[in-house]
């Protein structure tokens, strides 16, 4: 009863923001997201019956503590579904920092689905996957699909209309690059889940940010299918934007950008001045993602790579889903 799988990470184009409900990972509003080639997670899963408890290996380091129970809270639902007690061993290991705004969840959440449910011998689809995938984090619901995702809020207590679905497949546009830059490889001191949830009681900001959602959502879903690039570009620039003014007007302020941050934001303004056209999205993190179109990625590169601090820049296409591999960690 073992696996392994390799996902993905994506990046929202339309950011997920704020629960209904935080058990079930239900979100506030929809979201649109692009997966990335080149940032991925690769798990392997095995049920073994002489395991006492769950083991869980990341990146060559055993977890405990929370880390191990939330997994462990995962993996009980992939064995309810599939009628087996059996503890698992877990390994998993990403391509690039985790816990550091890089929708290291996203990936990690998908691949663990994919993997536990393959190795239980569960035939789930992709609709079923998403659903499994976002009770671990909400953002790994759009890491199951490859190409540009709409995540559905739904509207249903129980979640079962609360899935992400393909708006286009990644061969849709070809031409699309996001340059994922990394300024810091270092654990954010305030994750994600408690970042939400404090936003969601604290700022003022925050019923602003849900009455323009849906419009963003609207122009991001139909400059994707028409290839607009313009129309998502600024969208997503500003979606980002609003979702960072909810978190500085908390109590306290949560700052995720580093001084890093705020001069590849500026670089990405003046490149649009001098007429090279790229946009910026940033997500509960400090590392920016810049998009562009291939024609002015050289570009867009050079002048990135002009900023001091800057670790490194990775160039993504738009990547595939989540699926099965044979080379298994064990």
């Amino acid at each position: 009863m073992k696996a392994t799988a390799r996902a993905n990470a994506n990046i929202a184009l339309v950011k997920y923001w704020g629960k209904r409900d935080d058990e079930l990972i239900l979100p506030m509003n929809g979201s649109i997201s692009v997966t990335l080639s080149g940032l991925n997670t690769v798990t392997t899963v095995e049920f073994n019956e002489k395991l006492r408890n769950d083991v869980f290996v990341l990146n060559g380091v055993e977890q405990k503590g929370d880390e191990r129970k939330k997994l462990g809270n995962h993996l009980d639902l992939v064995r309810e579904k599939a009628k087996i007690k059996w503890n698992a061993r877990v390994e998993s290991k990403n391509n690039f920092p985790t816990a550091a705004g890089l929708a290291s969840s996203a990936s990690g959440f998908a691949a663990l689905s994919v993997a536990a449910a393959k190795a239980a011998h569960l035939e789930l689809n992709e609709k079923e996957l998403s659903i499994l995938a976002r009770m671990g984090s909400g953002s790994a619901s759009r890491s199951i699909h490859g190409g540009f995702v709409e995540w559905q809020k739904g509207t249903k207590k129980d979640g079962s209309d609360s899935y992400a679905e393909q708006i286009a497949k990644p061969g849709h546009w070809e031409n699309f690059r996001i340059l994922t830059t990394i300024v810091s490889g270092k654990e954010k001191k305030v994750k994600s889940r408690a970042g939400m949830k404090q936003t969601v009681q604290t700022s003022p900001m925050y019923k602003g940010w849900l009455e323009t959602v849906e419009n963003d959502l609207e122009n991001v879903r139909a400059g994707i299918l028409k290839k607009n690039f313009s129309l998502v570009g600024e969208t997503a620039e500003m979606n980002a934007l609003k979702m960072h003014s909810t978190m500085l007007t908390t109590r306290p302020a949560i700052i995720y950008w580093e001084p890093e941050t705020i001069e590849i934001m500026h670089a990405v303004q003046e490149l649009r001045e001098e007429g090279t056209e790229c946009y910026f999205t940033i997500d509960a993190g400090p590392q920016v993602k810049v998009l562009c179109l291939q024609k002015n990625e050289a570009i867009v590169t050079a002048r990135l790579g002009e900023i001091t601090g800057l670790q490194k820049i990775v160039p993504c296409k738009v990547g595939g889903k989540a699926e099965t591999i044979s080379e298994h960690f064990f």
